[in-house]
């Protein structure tokens, strides 16, 4: 799947354009890497996003193209970091 798209659906991030354009300006790392939106993801893999001042540390448990609102926080782990997903 497709980096944007999960944090959209895993709820990370609520809007896929906005997930697009923290990826397109570096603010999201995948297992140490800068990550572009069309990376594919897998589980195992750990993401890290800065917001701001900010930041969330999170792995990947689950992948799933449709997820409901009360179980988005199945698809991930939260390493380190804030978890606020106002963006």
């Amino acid at each position: 799947m497709r980096l944007d798209k999960y944090l959209k659906v895993s709820r990370i991030i609520k809007r896929r354009t906005i997930a697009k354009e923290a990826c397109e300006g570096g603010r999201v790392i995948i297992n140490n890497k800068v990550a572009k939106p069309s990376t594919d993801v897998k589980e195992g893999d750990v993401i890290e996003i800065l917001f701001g001042n900010r930041s969330l540390k999170a792995e990947i448990i689950n992948i799933a193209d449709h997820v409901r609102k009360e179980n988005a926080k199945d698809m991930y782990k939260i390493l380190g970091g804030e978890e606020d997903k106002d963006e």
